[in-house]
C-alpha cells in the first residue's frame, strides 16, 4: 500500500472535527504505532465584536432585561461584552418573539443562552423568521428550534446564503424536517454559497455513476447520504475525489468502494490518504495480517478505516485488558466501534452471569444497545433456567 502525504486545510480540520463529534470519542495512547494527528478548528466569522464600545455597562439595555426577567448574572459571567454595546435592540426582540409565541419564561431562556440576539436588528430577525418559517411546520415549532438553537438562528450574516441553500436543498428532494435538523445542528453548511454545495453535491453524483451506481437509484443516494451526514458539504471536490483514488489504489473495487460508502454514512469525505493509510497500517501491524486480509476487515468493519489512531488505539488497549485476544477482535472486528467505557460496563454485566467473554464469543459483547440488551436476556434466561422440569413425564424404562 502507498503512503500519501496531503496537506490539511484549516478548514479540512474544523470539518473533520465536526463529523467526528457525532460519531467519536476521544482516545488515549496504545503503543509506540502511534502517530500524532493535530486538527486545528475554525471558527465562522461574526460580524459582532466582542471590544466594548463603552467604559460601563449599557444602563438601557440592563433595565430592559431587567423587566424580561432575564438573569443578568449569567450574561455577565458568559458574554459580558453585550452589555456594553451602544445599540441593542431588547425590547424590538423581546417583542418579536412574542408575537411569534414566546412567553415570557422562553424569551428569558433565550436571551440568557445566547444575549448576542439582541444586537440583531428587527429587520434582520423578522428575515430570519420568514425565511424559517420555508421549513418549521409553525410558529411552535420555530419558538422551540429557536429555545434549544438560539445561535443558529440569530446568526443572521449569511441570511442570503441559507435562503439560496434552503431552496436548492428543497429542490434537491430533502424533507422540511431534515432541513430544519440541519439548520440547528449542522448550520455552517448554509454559510456555504449554494454554488460550492451544489458543485459538491455534482461530485458526488459523479463519483456515485463511475463506480457503478445507477441513474435510478443516485438521487436516493445523495439524499440519504446528506441525511446521514450533511458535514460533507463542508468538503472540496478534490477531497472526495482524492479519497476515492486512494481506496482504489489500495485495490478496493468500485463495488467495494459503493458498499463502504453506504456503511461509512458519508464519514469517509471527512478523512484524508493520510489518516486512513495510517489507521489502516496500525490495524495491519496490530492484527498481523496481509493486506487483502485487511481489506476484507475493513469492508467488515470500517471503523479501522475512520477512527483516528488514537481511538484505535484506545479501543485495542481496553479490550485486551479485559483479557480479550487479538484473534477474537478479529473474528468480531466491529467490537471496536464500542468505546471502552462500554465494553467494561458490558463485560461486568456478563461476568455477573458467569459469563467468561475471555472463552465465549464476542457477538455476546458486540452490538447497539438494544442488540446487547437480547444477547443478556438469552443469557439470563438460560442461567435461571431449571436443569429439568419437575411436571414434565418421566421416561421409564422396563
Amino acid at each position: 500500500m502507498m503512503l500519501r502525504g496531503v496537506a490539511h486545510s484549516a478548514k479540512d480540520a474544523f470539518t473533520l472535527l465536526l463529523a467526528r463529534s457525532w460519531y467519536c470519542n476521544p482516545g488515549l495512547n496504545f503503543s509506540s504505532l502511534r502517530t500524532e494527528v493535530t486538527n486545528r478548528s475554525v471558527q465562522p466569522h461574526s460580524h459582532y465584536t466582542t471590544d466594548k464600545t463603552s467604559r460601563e455597562e449599557n444602563k438601557k439595555v440592563i433595565e430592559s432585561l431587567y423587566r424580561l426577567s432575564v438573569d443578568i448574572t449569567k450574561i455577565r459571567r458568559l458574554r459580558e461584552w453585550v452589555l456594553f454595546q451602544d445599540v441593542a435592540y431588547v425590547k424590538e426582540i423581546a417583542n418579536i418573539l412574542q408575537e411569534m409565541g414566546a412567553d415570557e419564561t422562553t424569551i428569558a431562556s433565550i436571551l440568557e443562552r445566547w444575549p448576542e440576539a439582541i444586537l440583531c436588528s428587527p429587520a434582520e430577525i423578522k428575515s430570519q423568521r420568514a425565511l424559517w418559517q420555508l421549513v418549521c411546520q409553525n410558529e411552535k415549532q420555530l419558538i422551540k428550534l429557536i429555545e434549544q438553537f438560539p445561535e443558529s438562528f440569530f446568526t443572521t450574516e449569511y441570511h442570503e446564503n441559507q435562503k439560496a441553500n434552503i431552496l436548492f436543498f428543497q429542490e434537491l428532494g430533502l424533507k422540511n424536517n431534515i432541513i430544519t435538523r440541519f439548520l440547528t445542528s449542522a448550520p455552517s453548511i448554509f454559510y456555504n454559497p449554494v454554488e460550492k454545495n451544489k458543485h459538491t453535491i455534482k461530485t458526488l453524483q459523479r463519483s456515485y455513476l463511475s463506480l457503478g451506481g445507477s441513474d435510478a437509484n443516485m438521487k436516493i443516494w445523495i439524499l440519504k447520504l446528506l441525511s446521514q451526514n450533511p458535514f460533507i458539504l463542508l468538503n472540496t471536490s478534490n477531497a472526495v475525489q482524492e479519497n476515492l483514488e486512494f481506496l482504489q489504489k489500495n485495490d478496493f473495487t468500485n463495488r467495494e468502494i459503493l458498499q463502504l460508502l453506504s456503511k461509512l454514512k458519508g464519514f469517509i469525505f471527512q478523512l484524508t490518504p493520510t489518516t486512513m493509510q495510517e489507521s489502516m497500517l496500525f490495524s495491519k501491524s496490530v492484527f498481523k495480517c496481509s493486506d487483502q486480509e485487511l481489506k476484507q476487515l475493513v469492508l467488515k468493519c470500517p471503523a479501522l478505516l475512520y477512527y483516528s489512531l488514537p481511538i484505535l488505539e484506545e479501543r485495542f488497549e481496553g479490550l485486551l485488558k479485559e483479557g480479550i485476544s487479538i484473534e477474537q477482535i478479529r473474528e468480531t472486528p466491529t467490537v471496536l466501534e464500542l468505546t471502552t467505557e462500554i465494553v467494561q460496563y458490558r463485560i461486568k454485566k456478563l461476568s455477573a452471569l458467569g459469563y467468561n467473554i475471555k472463552s465465549g464469543t464476542l457477538e455476546t459483547l458486540n452490538g447497539t444497545k438494544k442488540d446487547f440488551e437480547v444477547s443478556y436476556g438469552k443469557i439470563q434466561s438460560k442461567k435461571e433456567r431449571p436443569m429439568f422440569n419437575p411436571v414434565a413425564p418421566v421416561n421409564i424404562e422396563d
